[in-house]
């Protein structure tokens, strides 16, 4: 749950969007969110794979936007960089022999489904360009 992806990609995604003539590098991208270049190249990877992002190598390199912030929905964002569920991780050896500890895990699933049905149905109403007007 302490998972910073989504603020991590989606604030890439903003400075892509705010510098959509110019090769932004990893090193500043870092820089604006006080991370290590690492992470962003990271990031930087999963954008380009989703085909949001275009990235050079190299003295004059860096990433910038392939599409408009409108066709990039924030629960695309989401999905793409999602690793845990939103609720976190379930307790897997439970007792068996306690009747809540038998069954809490299946009801679990069914909690966790629903909220992130919620969480990225929410997301889907907003853009990119949505969240970047903000600023």
């Amino acid at each position: 749950m302490n998972n910073t992806r989504f603020a991590t990609a989606l604030h890439i995604l903003c400075l892509l969007s705010k510098n959509t003539t110019d090769w932004v590098s990893s090193d500043w991208i870092a820089g604006s969110i006080n991370v290590n270049p690492v992470v962003v190249r990271k990031e930087l990877g999963v954008l380009q794979d989703k085909g949001w992002i275009v990235s050079r190598k190299g003295k004059e390199g860096g990433s910038r936007l392939q599409v408009r912030g409108n066709e990039i929905r924030l629960g695309d964002v989401y999905q793409a960089i999602r690793n845990t569920d939103i609720l976190g991780k379930k307790n897997l050896k439970t007792n068996p022999k306690c009747p809540v500890g038998k069954e809490i895990n299946n009801r679990l699933d069914s909690l966790y489904l629903e909220t992130d049905r919620i969480v990225f149905a929410s997301l889907n109403e907003q853009t990119l360009q949505n969240f970047v007007d903000r600023f």
